[in-house]
């Protein structure tokens, strides 16, 4: 008989981790800092161009984008006087 009172019953409790989350994201972790001690060398080995084409897919993860301003004529100045 499915539950229609809207009130939860066994499970985990609201707000409580899941384990096996947790578990993969220390692991993932663990295996970045590891290939990240290791980058340099593996750059040095990689052609010219395929370097470049990594370090600009790499670029989005370590520099903010910027976004393009512009300045309408047609708009008051207001210097906040």
């Amino acid at each position: 008989m499915a539950n229609t009172t809207g009130k939860k019953y066994g499970g985990r409790q609201k707000g409580t981790p899941n384990r096996m989350t947790k578990e993969l994201r220390s692991i993932l972790k663990d295996i970045l800092y590891q290939e990240l001690e290791e980058i340099e060398e593996r750059l040095d080995v990689l052609e010219p161009k395929t370097r470049i084409e990594l370090l600009i897919k790499m670029m989005p993860f370590v520099l903010p984008k910027t976004n393009a301003i512009s300045h309408n004529t047609d708009e008051p100045i207001d210097f906040g006087m």
